[in-house]
């Protein structure tokens, strides 16, 4: 359903459905009740300087009754942002792609805390181009290789090879030492490189983390390469065959070696500021695919490092 308001700074208008029907008279005491944690009439206000819109763009009023639109448009109040210090890279870009390698902390899209500081806006703004909308994404703690489509006539094509899972993806992790560690037979949880771990992923509602069903046919799987260690380190290669939330992370923690710097797991951590020094040791390091409008081979790799990996060759 297109916008009836342009992206703005970077960021486009968030959409509402209304319900049609209810005890709230105007579309206003719906809003204010459903945004409980904001002033009302600040709220109200915004009715009154026409910010809130319906489909065709006419601006609503705090008199408007309930029912009269299932759908309104508005731009968001930015929040008071604390700055992420990293740059998002180009890679690539040309008339219907973008490859971007982005900075740990840095979410793909905004959302909560953060409009300004995502790699979406950011490179909205930095390339001129309202049309960027991001094909796949990373969660903010992960680094790594981003696709953006440039324009949605071809927008549809790039997302399809995702669906039909025709990208291939390779990131790298590093983990603590896992306890029993053999150098001469490497090994997790018992099972010599190259692993192939698989289980049943599913992420519950109002929760931060995914939930493991060991019942269930598995809907994950990882291929997981040994790159190198030392004598505090694990570094690994993961080739996901799926693209669950968090797959990577919850694989490795279920083999004993939970991804350094992670606060999900294999524990839940209690939430703190950002850490700029201490980021989550996860990247994402290559893509390869067949481009669907030419039919060439693309491959991209990110120029990132992970700071803890330890050097190559051990």
């Amino acid at each position: 359903m297109p916008s009836p308001l342009p992206v703005r700074d970077g960021v486009g208008a968030t959409r509402l459905h209304l319900p049609m029907s209810g005890p709230w008279p105007t579309i206003g005491a719906y809003m204010a009740e459903r945004f409980f944690h904001l002033d009302p009439e600040r709220l109200l206000r915004r009715f009154d300087r026409g910010e809130i819109v319906a489909r065709d763009g006419t601006a609503l009023t705090r008199e408007t009754p309930l029912g009269a639109h299932e759908f309104v448009w508005y731009y968001r109040e930015p929040p008071v942002e604390r700055e992420i210090p990293f740059e998002v890279e180009v890679l690539h870009a040309d008339r219907d792609l973008v490859v971007a390698d982005k900075p740990h902390f840095l979410p793909t899209t905004p959302g909560g805390k953060f409009l300004q500081n995502s790699a979406l806006v950011r490179l909205r703004n930095r390339l001129g181009n309202p049309d960027l909308t991001p094909i796949h994404r990373l969660d903010r703690a992960t680094a790594g290789l981003l696709m953006f489509s440039a324009r949605p006539e071809t927008r549809g094509a790039y997302q399809l090879l995702f669906e039909r899972r025709e990208v291939e993806k390779v990131y790298e992790a590093v983990s603590a030492l896992p306890t029993g560690w053999d150098p001469g037979s490497p090994a997790l949880d018992g099972r010599p490189f190259p692993i192939v771990y698989r289980n049943h992923i599913e992420k519950l509602r109002g929760n931060v983390c995914v939930r493991v069903d060991p019942e269930r046919e598995p809907n994950a799987e990882t291929l997981i390469e040994l790159i190198g260690f030392d004598d505090r380190v694990l570094h690994t290669r993961l080739r996901p065959h799926s693209g669950r939330m968090h797959q990577l992370r919850v694989h490795l923690a279920a083999l004993g070696a939970g991804i350094r710097n992670d606060g999900f797991y294999p524990e839940l951590l209690p939430e703190t500021p950002d850490d700029f020094t201490r980021p989550l040791q996860l990247l994402a390091r290559e893509l390869r695919f067949t481009d669907p409008l030419s039919g060439e081979p693309r491959a991209f790799r990110s120029e990132r490092t992970l700071q803890d990996a330890p050097p190559r060759g051990r």
